[in-house]
């Protein structure tokens, strides 16, 4: 560890995996093996899927890598530029639907740098340099379509010339072949492409058995694509390129069998659109990259060695460099609930967090206010970056936003209904193509796979991921992601008024301290009138208690209402400062007004009656009438004739 704070060398890495690798922590133990990893390396996954920031490209940096953690054999990365994409997007083949014309020019990439890494392998080979025929045939096959090494520029060069070729005819004279006379009889455009296209891929495969390279002696050709949502829109001829990818691979990888290993990187939203024929034979080569709390704690602490230099234990990061808990909640908790489960979410807050306390305030370890802080600052960037996520596929998220401002966290189909009946209009006219996804349903679907809402499904809150059921037409209750409230102001879990006591009496403001009725009957009746409050706080919270269907932050929104009530009662108890003077008949029916307006909002909110609600209002009505019975009562009288 340097010399001075330790929380000045403290960093959790950078948030893109590129900058990771040549500047941050991935390749210095920040890297976390998960499962999409090692299914990766295996070489038993193809598809690795997640969302955005999930790790999917730092697993496509730590297989990269030379070191320890990365593919040991030949290793090749295609990340398609726009110009790319466009060029591949625009390939079409007579005779061929778009899907299997996209194909063809993916598997001409992949035949192309496979035939590279089969010449430059055989360069290298103990023999010498010794080539077989068919190596030899490959070499002469890339210098006259001008792909041999160094050659063809850039990606979006190498794919215009393949395209060129593929439409109209390859130089296939190093195979013995002569285009014009052998494929003459081709029937249309697209079957020529493909007979001269398998004429390149049987060379390539022939050149790797003669090599003897079939993955036992050496480590197979590892070839990736990676970072293709910067070429994808929500276009069919973008999915048309992106199902093209899946079918050239996996025909590819049955092709060359162990000689070439194939690994696509795909975002979670961009796969679960794609809709084709074949789709059901890919499913034994997904694997979905999936992140649990205690994976991003782990991952946090193997960063946060990383970057100290030393040996950090689990205790001195979450005890004393950071606060143990911030606002009750224990930090952990706090922190990684207020996280898409992804290591770049995690990654950022953290970092806010140590730079809040250090670049800010020069601190020498996290307070909770730093952390607060961090989180309001976080919450706003994730809302941003929410919409910018899925600004191709769902332009009008950010235009559902303010249907959960200010409110609570909680919110209810029905209520959701009446907030959306009245901005639909407005999201019609602006976002017409979107009409049919712009329904109550529909955007609530659209919350709920972005991750921005999650549904109550028992006891429990279920956001995306968590449960691969999507959201049922009977499921009526949804709770805004803690990642999102902060910056939305929907910090409490109910749409609640809160209960704000006068903090003093008018007469007391009057500078009247006097009780104002002589002998110990008024003193008695104002006694009993306030424990009849008590008493009826205690009866709603006993019923709130029992309403187990509520979620627990339901629940604690009702519970933190009527104890501010009870709160106040209490500081009003006889002899004290609050009661001096105080008409706590006037006290009471303020108390009875703020309870009718709380029965009012929980059956206005729309909660189903199973969870308990309904009893609930209705011992809060039952306890609003007790008390007016009882300020209206004889001079005295405790007004409680109700068996009390």
């Amino acid at each position: 560890m340097a010399d001075g704070p330790l929380l000045a060398d403290l960093h959790f890495g950078r948030e893109d995996a590129e900058r990771d690798v040549t500047e941050g922590l991935l390749l210095r133990g920040g890297f976390l093996p998960n499962a999409a990893y090692r299914g990766a390396l295996s070489g038993r996954k193809m598809l690795i899927i997640g969302r955005k920031g999930s790790g999917k490209s730092a697993i496509c940096m730590q297989l990269m890598a030379d070191g320890e953690g990365g593919h040991h054999g030949g290793k090749v990365l295609v990340t398609p530029d726009e110009a790319a994409g466009e060029e591949i997007r625009r390939f079409e083949l007579q005779g061929l639907p778009g899907d299997s014309a996209k194909a063809l020019i993916w598997r001409y990439v992949f035949a192309v740098h496979a035939a590279r890494y089969v010449v430059d392998h055989a360069k290298g080979a103990p023999d010498g340099g010794h080539k077989t025929d068919t190596v030899k045939a490959l070499a002469r096959f890339l210098k006259q379509n001008g792909e041999a090494a160094g050659g063809g520029g850039r990606l979006v060069e190498r794919l215009a010339q393949g395209a060129r070729g593929l439409q109209t005819s390859l130089s296939l004279e190093a195979f013995g072949v002569k285009a014009n006379i052998d494929l003459a009889q081709s029937p249309s455009e697209g079957a020529r492409a493909a007979r001269q296209l398998e004429i390149v891929e049987q060379g390539v495969a022939q050149a790797f058995a003669d090599l003897g390279c079939d993955g036992a002696v050496h480590p197979p050709l590892l070839l990736m694509v990676d970072q293709l949502e910067q070429v994808w829109s929500a276009e069919p001829d973008s999915n048309s390129m992106v199902i093209g990818l899946l079918l050239a691979a996996k025909h590819a990888a049955s092709l060359y069998g162990r000689s070439v290993r194939f690994l696509l990187f795909l975002r979670a939203d961009i796969y679960d659109s794609l809709s084709f024929g074949e789709g059901d034979k890919f499913h034994g080569d997904e694997l979905r990259i999936a992140w649990t709390e205690q994976a991003l704690k782990d991952l946090a602490l193997a960063r946060a060695r990383a970057s100290v230099g030393g040996e950090l234990t689990e205790e001195q990061l979450w005890k004393e460099l950071f606060p143990q808990t911030v606002g009750g909640e224990e930090i952990t908790a706090h922190l990684f609930r207020r996280c898409l489960p992804r290591p770049r979410d995690a990654i950022q807050f953290l970092n806010a967090c140590q730079e809040k306390a250090w670049l800010d305030h020069e601190r020498d370890r996290i307070t909770e206010a730093d952390v607060e802080q961090a989180g309001r600052q976080f919450s706003e960037w994730k809302l941003k970056d929410l919409t910018s996520e899925y600004l191709v596929a769902h332009p009008f998220l950010k235009n559902l936003f303010p249907l959960f401002q200010n409110t609570g966290y909680v919110v209810t189909r029905a209520a959701l209904a009446r907030r959306f009946e009245a901005a639909s209009q407005t999201l019609h006219h602006d976002f017409p193509a979107y009409a049919n996804a712009l329904t109550l349903p529909g955007v609530i679907d659209v919350l709920y796979g972005v991750g921005f809402l999650g549904v109550r499904r028992g006891n429990d809150v279920v956001f995306v991921g968590d449960d691969g059921l999507p959201v049922q037409p009977h499921e009526s209750e949804f709770q805004v992601h803690p990642c999102f409230r902060a910056a939305l102001g929907a910090t409490t879990a109910f749409d609640l008024r809160r209960y704000e006591p006068q903090s003093v009496d008018a007469r007391i403001s009057a500078g009247d301290f006097s009780s104002g009725v002589s002998g110990s009957s008024s003193l008695n009746r104002d006694d009993r009138l306030l424990m009849l409050v008590t008493r009826s706080c205690h009866s709603i919270l006993a019923q709130v208690g029992r309403a187990v269907g509520l979620t627990r932050d339901v629940r604690d929104e009702i519970t933190t209402q009527i104890n501010r009530v009870l709160d106040e009662t209490n500081r009003r108890s006889p002899g004290s400062a609050a009661s001096a003077g105080a008409d706590i008949d006037e006290y009471l029916f303020a108390t009875a007004h703020y309870f009718t307006e709380l029965a009012a909002q929980l059956r206005f909110a729309g909660l189903e009656e199973n969870t308990g609600i309904g009893d609930v209002v209705r011992r809060v009505e039952e306890e609003v009438r007790r008390l007016r019975r009882a300020a209206g009562g004889s001079f005295g009288s405790s007004g409680d004739s109700s068996g009390y």
